[in-house]
């Protein structure tokens, strides 16, 4: 993960670099932020998340393309319910993890579930789902790892990488969303595709 991660932010100097090396000389370069725009030309636009940059993209923005149903209660469980339960929930909407909540009306988060939580504690372990209650084998809420939705991409790369997690709640106060190794990579790539495009155009002379 710590390649990509290297390799993604590489590519991206690269074709910074090269838009600069063409523009030598024939158009001024302006640099705001992480965006190259060329004056009295074309401005790049942050309209969509194709055309921020990594810096720029935000979990939230991760979240907004994940559909209205980012956030709800398929999202997590309680830690009195069996884990059996719980796996079936995540097997029904193709998630690898739940925030776990501790029973209650307000939504006081206790851990974490996850598919490496199921595997090591219940298969590896050979204990039995059926009869063994979340709150028995989740990860700690002081073990949890979170992030605010206004945290960007390359942050949330990061934060993966170092703590070796596939998945990360989003908290503002309360649980907003989930994102996942997937979404990050789905972002990146979408991204990195952006930029060839924009350069293999401006390398054909599309740019005028």
């Amino acid at each position: 993960m710590q390649g990509v991660v290297r390799g993604v932010l590489s590519i991206q100097e690269i074709i910074k670099g090269a838009i600069l090396k063409n523009c030598q000389g024939r158009y001024t370069i302006e640099r705001k932020g992480s965006v190259y725009s060329r004056i009295g030309c074309v401005t790049s636009s942050a309209s969509s998340i194709e055309e921020k940059g990594l810096e720029n993209i935000t979990v939230a923005d991760i979240l907004m393309t994940k559909g209205e149903a980012r956030v709800g209660s398929w999202l997590w469980c309680q830690t009195d319910d069996t884990v059996d339960d719980a796996a079936r929930n995540m097997a029904k909407n193709n998630i690898g993890s739940l925030v776990v909540l501790k029973p209650g009306e307000q939504q006081h988060i206790a851990g974490i579930f996850t598919e490496r939580d199921y595997l090591r504690k219940i298969i590896g372990q050979g204990r039995s789902s059926k009869y063994t209650r979340i709150g028995e084998i989740m990860t700690d809420e002081n073990k949890l790892i979170t992030l605010p939705s206004d945290a960007n991409i390359v942050q949330a790369m990061q934060l993966m990488t170092e703590n070796q997690i596939r998945h990360v709640p989003v908290i503002d106060g309360k649980i907003v969303g989930m994102i996942s190794i997937v979404d990050v990579v789905r972002a990146v790539v979408g991204q990195q595709t952006g930029e060839l495009k924009r350069l293999n155009e401006f390398i054909q002379g599309e740019y005028y």
